[in-house]
């Protein structure tokens, strides 16, 4: 069971899915330390007092730390994306969550990464399914 989890949702790349973030990050709060907690924030985006370097570095540092990534893939991120690419040079399992919506499609570079476990959701109450096998 790990201890620290870093999550990751988008940020600047769109807002639309905070409400789940918020519930994934209550969920896996009851198994972990979720070191970004933020990321279900609506005030996070607003938050001038750190520089995009002092972000960086800070997230990098929570991302070494970290025993799990969880990702959060519906909302397209560059950053996550970028975590996601940070975390696979360091080792660390990640387990990234995707809903099908429309004409979404989740990018090849994470669904054919056989060291990226993904999972597919149709809400909220099956994520924290999928959440509870893993975090067991």
């Amino acid at each position: 069971m790990p201890e620290k989890v870093y999550f990751c949702g988008s940020i600047r790349g769109g807002r639309s899915d905070r409400e789940i973030y918020v519930g994934l990050i209550q969920h896996i709060s009851q198994y972990a330390t979720v070191l970004t907690e933020h990321i279900g924030d609506l005030t996070v985006e607003a938050d001038h007092e750190l520089t995009d370097k002092q972000i960086h570095d800070r997230d990098m540092e929570w991302l070494v730390e970290s025993d799990l990534i969880i990702a959060e893939v519906t909302q397209v991120s560059l950053g996550v994306g970028y975590e996601i690419g940070r975390a696979l040079e360091k080792g660390k399992p990640i387990v990234c969550l995707y809903r099908d919506e429309g004409n979404k499609r989740l990018s090849a570079m994470i669904s054919g990464c056989s060291a990226i476990k993904t999972f597919h959701y149709s809400n909220l109450s099956e994520a924290k399914e999928i959440l509870d096998t893993i975090l067991v």
